[in-house]
C-alpha cells in the first residue's frame, strides 16, 4: 500500500518533552534523537496542520494513576514544570498544543482540533506507550491512522518494533510508513 501526506492530514507528534527525551530522565527514549530530522521534516510539509501534545500529570492523581505515580514519583510534578516542556528542538513546532493527563491523547480536546474522523499521521514518544495508546483509540473512533516508524522513538529498540508489529495489525484503519514513504 502506498502512503503519503494527504493535504488534509494532520501530523501530530506526541509528547516530544524533555521527560521522554533526556537521558538523565528513567523515562527518557535511547531513540529520541534520532526522531528529530523526520519529525521536522515532516512538520516542514504539514504546515499549519502540525498539532504538539504533551502528557501532564493527573492532579489530583485517581484510580490507577495513584499507585502508578507512587511507582514514578519523579513524574508527579505541576503541570509547569520544566519536565514537561517540549524540546527545544522541536519547541518551534507548536502552533497547537494538546495537554492530557492520559497516555492517549485521542480525545475530545484533539478531535475538536482535527475534525472527528481525521487522517492522522502520526510521530513522537514513546512509541510502546502514548503513540499506540492514541493511534488505537483514533482508528476506533474512524479516525485513519499514519504512524511514521522512522519518527517514532520507543522506550527500547524492541519496545518500538513490538508496537509497530501491534499497530500493524490494523490496516487499512492504520498504516506503518517510514518519513520517506509519506512525503514521497
Amino acid at each position: 500500500m502506498t502512503v503519503t501526506m494527504h493535504s488534509d492530514a494532520w501530523l501530530v507528534v506526541i509528547d516530544p518533552q524533555r521527560i521522554f527525551a533526556s537521558p538523565d530522565s528513567p523515562w527518557g527514549s535511547p531513540m529520541f534523537t534520532d526522531i528529530l530530522d523526520p519529525v521536522r521534516r515532516l512538520a516542514a510539509v504539514a504546515g499549519d496542520r502540525t498539532v504538539v501534545t504533551r502528557w501532564v500529570s493527573p492532579d489530583p492523581a485517581q484510580g490507577s494513576w495513584a499507585p502508578y505515580l507512587q511507582a514514578w514519583p519523579f513524574a508527579d510534578v505541576p503541570d509547569d514544570d520544566p519536565l514537561f516542556d517540549v524540546v527545544d528542538e522541536l519547541a518551534d513546532l507548536a502552533r497547537t498544543v494538546v495537554t492530557a493527563t492520559t497516555f492517549g491523547k485521542w480525545g475530545p480536546t484533539l478531535a475538536e482540533v482535527t475534525g472527528p474522523t481525521p487522517r492522522l499521521v502520526i510521530a513522537g514518544v514513546a512509541t510502546d506507550c502514548c503513540v499506540i495508546s492514541t493511534a488505537l483509540a483514533a482508528a476506533d473512533a474512524g479516525a485513519t491512522v499514519t504512524i511514521v516508524s522512522d519518527a517514532c522513538a520507543g522506550s527500547t529498540p524492541e519496545n518500538h518494533r513490538s508496537a509497530l508489529a501491534v499497530m500493524g495489525l490494523y490496516p487499512p484503519q492504520i498504516t506503518i510508513a517510514t518519513t520517506a514513504e509519506v512525503l514521497a
